[in-house]
């Protein structure tokens, strides 16, 4: 007869998987649904990145004040503000835009630069920064500097400045709101969200986008998928994530996104990869590997 330990942690083991499965998968293939948007001809900004993340804010936010969770202060949302001005107008926007150039693999292996920005930015702020954590940057930005100069991006000087610009944004934003007054996690999920997707949507219609005609099916259902699997679903699986397990285990969808990414771009899409684009994702990845195991023994 097994113990009540055992029957508990069963579940709870199940739900792990269930979550990395859906931050691993999700997240990684929301880099070719933005690839299926772009193609049906829908606006860039203040549709496939705004209204995809008001209305997931929206649908969040009365969700969580229906089950009586505390609205945002003043002083919040403005922390919320810049969260999502960081991290969704110039870490997700910037993807979008350079999609328009650019594989959706190729942006995922980008955007796998993350955390190397991350633990940079740790540094400039004083945070304690091991020697195996330096030895990751190091490595990692090897493979960044072989992305952008080796690789097929540089036949799209504007995809490049894109994708340099989105994982830049956001690790600042994310280093910049530790220790900040934010309201509860999922709210500040919600909120984040709701101010970054206002954000997006200004700056699409400050660019003059406009529809041309009825969006598709392939649009609408690319969008809806985002809005609800991408930017609800995985990102709850996160949150959850955030405060049951180790942070290493929740951040690992860093290194297996782009993985997944490149796999679906391949598979659905007919995207091709030079030797040069695979080999730089190897060393980026690389140089997060062992970033993670430096701060697996730190801890």
């Amino acid at each position: 007869m097994s113990s009540p330990e055992t029957t508990s942690a069963a579940p709870r083991s199940g739900l792990v998987v269930l979550a990395l499965f859906l931050v691993y998968v999700v997240w990684g293939s929301t880099y070719l649904g933005i690839h299926l948007a772009l193609e049906s001809g829908l606006p860039p900004l203040s549709v496939i990145a705004g209204t995809r993340f008001v209305l997931a804010g929206s649908l969040l936010y009365a969700f969580l004040r229906w089950r009586g969770v505390a609205a945002p202060t003043g002083a919040q949302w403005k922390t919320l503000a810049v969260m999502g001005g960081c991290l969704l107008f110039l870490g997700n926007g910037m993807v979008v835009l350079a999609e328009r150039d650019v594989s959706s693999g190729l942006a995922a292996v980008a955007v796998a630069s993350v955390p190397l920005w991350m633990a940079l930015f740790s540094a400039f702020r004083g945070d304690t920064v091991t020697r195996g954590e330096w030895l990751g940057i190091a490595i990692g930005f090897a493979g960044v500097v072989w992305l952008n100069a080796g690789s097929s991006l540089t036949a799209t000087p504007t995809g490049l400045v894109l994708l340099l610009i989105a994982p830049l944004g956001w690790a600042f934003g994310s280093i910049w709101s530790r220790g900040r007054d934010l309201p509860s996690p999922f709210m500040t999920a919600a909120g984040q969200m709701l101010c970054g997707g206002v954000i997006l949507v200004c700056a699409g219609l400050l660019r003059g986008e406009h529809f041309n005609g009825w969006p598709s099916v392939k649009g609408v259902l690319s969008v809806g998928y985002l809005t609800v699997f991408g930017s609800i679903v995985a990102f709850t699986a996160y949150v959850w994530l955030l405060h049951n397990v180790r942070p290493v285990l929740a951040s690992s969808y860093a290194y297996v996104n782009p993985v997944i990414a490149v796999a679906l771009g391949i598979w659905i899409a007919q995207e091709r990869f030079s030797a040069s684009d695979v080999g730089a994702m190897a060393v980026i990845l690389a140089g997060v590997v062992v970033i993670t195991l430096a701060r697996i023994r730190r801890a």
